[in-house]
């Protein structure tokens, strides 16, 4: 999901499971063999300022694509969220306002041609982010976090790397010295080295950079490199990168002597595919999840089960009400949908508990400040009773008509089908208005909000921090303009809440946020601001032959490839 990587917050969804070896095979302790990695695709960039796709991202940044920081591989899901230094010797050093971050460069790392990656590797990189087509086509974090010079609109007076006019500016905002870094940020940012994990502060060889013209070229920092030209339709081979120093990598084990990705797998085809486990698919690994259907069937024999992981994908469906006209603007109505939300069967019309499982936060569970109670007291199955007293006390005549908007497909379609029934049971008329192209786009229309009383949606964050959930969803400065809600769909705007963003953002460390993400969380929940639906899980299936495989919570609750292995 585009929206889910912007300015506001990205994409990113994580994993509640640890790394783990499929049984009866070898641990691998040194490059063998080729992985086979089987993907619907379709990629649509291998760019570092161009990717936006958490899959993709994940991919790059564990074969050829190298950030200052990263998230580490391993069996401990904890750990897997507490960022390290990848080119960076370390995490980076802040200084006590947290709008001035510090990282030095490790020795010996290189390009795919010998060439050392240098500070104005780095700058350069983050400085192209800027230009077209990158600032459209890929994140744009380093416009929402560097202390640039600003117009009216928001955006910078910088331009990108061509632009001399806005050179001074960025050049004081990103600047070198030797092989330190230092970064000045418009606002205090405790997690600001987790968001350098992300490949739009990737390194760029100016030699090396193709323009618009390099939508798959790739200049390999990492273990490995493309040996032929990226084909669009079916994928390529990436074979070992010479120059990649294992020393100089704390991240990627690099064990597979190559990985071909192939492109255009639909994953019924690709699952099915890898359970037979004939041929190359024995060293095979899907990176799209399972559908539901084939999910059992997986789950239900021990053999399948063994090479196989159901992590959580930190994405949570979610309903937004519309607080600024119509019935939802009365707390009553809110409150009484919020009670009368049946869970169990919305999840049960996703897949069942392989495919989800009932949330009552915005914040995943694999999130520090995650809560797992529900603050309406109303539990996975919704209450009626309590409901229809909500409504009662609205004062509105029963039932109360409620417009209900939502991303239509088949599943869509029988799971806001299910809590229709449990919303009618409390009082309630349903209609439900099913958009099956462009659904953000028309939803975030400012004509919508004349036209809908609550909104389906859904999100995950960037990496592991609620900074990347609550601002991105409920702060009114973000969204809200005369063309439109952004990502704030019901138009919610509290300048309290907005104050609360600020001060926790403010906070010396990603311990104190924690806590205070989860209190704004709870209230939010608790006045109906939204109502939380289900957490969604993934399922992966590996061949017999793969090792140490596993998904990584860091990665958007994708296969982790850093330690991967073909027995």
């Amino acid at each position: 999901m585009r929206a889910a990587v912007a300015v506001a917050g990205v994409l990113t969804t994580l994993v509640a499971a640890a790394c783990s070896s499929s049984p009866g095979t070898t641990q691998s302790s040194g490059p063998r063999g080729e992985l086979t990695v089987l993907s619907l695709g379709p990629v649509t960039t291998w760019d570092p300022q161009r990717l936006s796709t958490p899959q993709d991202i994940a991919f790059a940044g564990r074969t050829f694509l190298r950030t200052l920081t990263a998230f580490p591989p391993g069996r401990d899901a904890t750990a897997q969220r507490h960022v390290v230094g990848d080119l960076a010797t370390d995490a980076g050093s802040p200084d006590s306002t947290l709008k001035v971050w510090r990282f030095t460069l490790r020795k010996g790392i290189s390009w795919q041609d010998g060439s050392p990656i240098t500070c104005e590797d780095v700058r350069y990189g983050i400085a192209r982010s800027f230009a077209q087509p990158f600032a459209s086509e890929g994140l744009t974090y380093p416009l929402a976090y560097l202390d640039l010079p600003r117009k009216a609109d928001g955006s910078t007076t910088f331009t990108g790397p061509s632009d001399a006019s806005g050179q001074a500016a960025f050049d004081k905002a990103v600047s070198c010295s030797g092989s330190t870094i230092t970064f000045r940020l418009a606002a205090p940012m405790a997690d600001f080295s987790e968001a350098l994990a992300m490949p739009v502060f990737a390194p760029m060889k100016k030699s090396a950079d193709k323009g618009k013209a390099g939508t798959y070229a790739v200049f390999s920092s990492g273990p490995y490199l493309l040996k032929e030209p990226w084909d669009s339709s079916a994928g390529g081979t990436f074979v070992r990168n010479a120059k990649w120093d294992k020393a100089s990598d704390p991240i990627r084990k690099a064990l597979p002597d190559s990985i071909h990705y192939v492109q255009g797998t639909e994953s019924q085809t690709a699952v099915q595919a890898v359970i037979n486990n004939q041929s190359e698919n024995t060293a095979a690994v899907t990176l799209d999840s399972a559908p539901p259907a084939m999910q059992q069937h997986v789950l239900s024999d021990p053999g399948l089960r063994a090479r196989s992981v159901n992590p959580s994908s930190q994405f949570v469906d979610y309903l937004a009400p519309n607080v600024e006209r119509g019935v939802m603007k009365n707390p009553d109505v809110r409150t009484a949908l919020a009670l009368a939300t049946n869970r169990d069967s919305y999840v049960a019309a996703l897949g069942g508990a392989s495919a989800a499982s009932a949330a009552y936060s915005l914040i995943g569970p694999t999130l520090p400040g995650h809560r797992s109670d529900d603050p309406l007291g109303a539990g996975s199955a919704g209450d009626a009773a309590a409901a229809r007293t909500a409504l009662q006390k609205s004062g509105l005549t029963l039932p109360v008509t409620v417009r209900v908007a939502y991303r239509s497909t088949p599943t869509a379609d029988k799971a806001m089908a299910a809590l229709s029934n449990g919303w009618q049971d409390a009082g309630f008329s349903v209609k439900l208005q099913p958009i099956a192209k462009n659904y953000f786009e028309t939803i975030s229309a400012p004509a919508q909000l004349a036209k809908t009383d609550v909104f389906w949606a859904n999100w995950a964050p960037a990496w592991p921090s609620a900074s990347t959930v609550i601002p991105p969803l409920f702060d009114s400065r973000l969204n809200l303009t005369g063309s439109g809600t952004g990502r704030d769909f019901g138009g919610f705007t509290d300048a309290k809440v907005n104050a609360t963003i600020t001060h926790i953002q403010s906070l010396p460390s990603l311990d104190d946020q924690a806590p205070a993400w989860a209190d704004l969380d709870a209230s939010l929940a608790r006045r109906a601001v939204f109502v939380a639906l289900a957490q969604h899980k993934s399922l992966y299936v590996a061949g017999s032959a793969v090792t140490r495989f596993g998904a990584n919570e860091a990665l958007g609750g994708f296969v982790d490839l850093a330690a991967i292995g073909v027995g």
